[in-house]
């Protein structure tokens, strides 16, 4: 198997209160490769983009890395600071935010900061730059490149915003792209495009892509695998396929069967009792234990295992029979 473009141990974030120590990320891990997207999801207040931002060194004080490890193409980047991770961020580590507009500076052409990125990151001329500047808005898809280069961002429909972020998230060819919700903001035939623009790019390049998402469809139609979140806590990780047709953990199984399938003629749809709790009452042992139709004595008592590799955090899991 080939060396991982992103590697994660044991992450934790925390975040010091006058009520105790918060910990939005706790105890994380999983590996991105080259050409692969690891699809992020949970409810809203699961730790995806808290993850997502320890990654690439977005935490906002007072929230800090408190144990862990992040390595990047075999160096560790989780201790860098200030200039340091200025450097790798934009060049090694792309980043597709979830609203378009407010990514890109309204006062500023979108040739003009996609040439400062790439002078800032690349060792090429300007006048280099300003071709791989069309280049980059052909490649995503932008009509008319060579003239939407000279135009500002509220010229763009929301749709034309996502790709041109996304061009200027890889015109300085960094290997891992973090993507935070890259389609919530747009209508559904406008997300299969922006996913199916992002697979491409992904195979083509070989890029690493960190898809955070609360949308199983968008989990189901562009990742390879899927890393399920709880309570900041990683409940479940696998290929995508085997998560999605045969969840093992509890919670999997919840998000799944909430998923509407017209296909099932469904006349209400399932929901998970209760909710996700609130950094400040997560319960002892598995997270997830109040709201488990299948809780047992020790959920209550001890986290479940880690779900390193293609694993469950459950002590129970759930096999194929108990799902029919």
């Amino acid at each position: 198997m080939a060396a991982p473009v992103l590697s994660i141990r044991n992450l934790t974030v925390e975040i010091p209160t006058r009520h105790g120590i918060l910990k939005p990320v706790d105890g994380v891990s999983y590996d991105i490769v080259g050409g692969e997207i690891l699809g992020i999801v949970g409810e809203s207040g699961a730790g995806k983009s808290m993850a997502g931002n320890a990654v690439i060194g977005l935490l906002s004080p007072p929230a800090h890395i408190a144990k862990g490890e992040i390595w990047l193409n075999g160096a560790r980047v989780d201790q860098l600071k200030g200039e340091a991770m200025r450097r790798i961020r934009g060049k090694e580590i792309g980043m597709v935010f979830q609203d378009p507009l407010t990514s890109l500076n309204p006062l500023l052409r979108i040739g003009d900061q996609l040439v400062e990125t790439m002078l800032t990151h690349l060792p090429i001329s300007h006048a280099e730059a300003e071709k791989r500047a069309i280049a980059a808005l052909e490649e995503v898809g932008i009509p008319g490149a060579a003239k939407r280069v000279n135009s500002y961002p509220h010229e763009f429909s929301g749709g034309m915003r996502q790709r041109v972020v996304i061009a200027l998230a890889l015109c300085a060819e960094p290997s891992l792209i973090i993507a935070d919700e890259p389609t919530t903001a747009l209508d559904v035939s406008v997300q299969a495009q922006i996913m199916a623009l992002l697979k491409r790019l992904c195979r083509d390049r070989g890029t690493a892509v960190m898809l955070i998402t609360h949308d199983m469809g968008v989990i189901a139609e562009a990742a390879d695998r899927v890393a399920v979140m709880y309570a900041g806590r990683l409940a479940e990780l696998g290929p995508v396929r085997e998560v999605i047709t045969a969840p093992r953990h509890p919670y999997t199984h919840g998000l799944m069967a909430s998923t509407p399938l017209a296909s099932k003629g469904q006349k209400r749809l399932h929901q998970i009792p209760g909710a996700m709790p609130r950094l400040d009452a997560v319960p002892d042992g598995c997270a997830f234990n109040p709201r488990c139709p299948y809780v047992q004595d020790k959920c209550r008592h001890a986290p479940g295992p880690t779900a390193e590799g293609n694993a469950a955090a459950c002590w129970f899991p759930l096999v194929q029979e108990e799902l029919s």
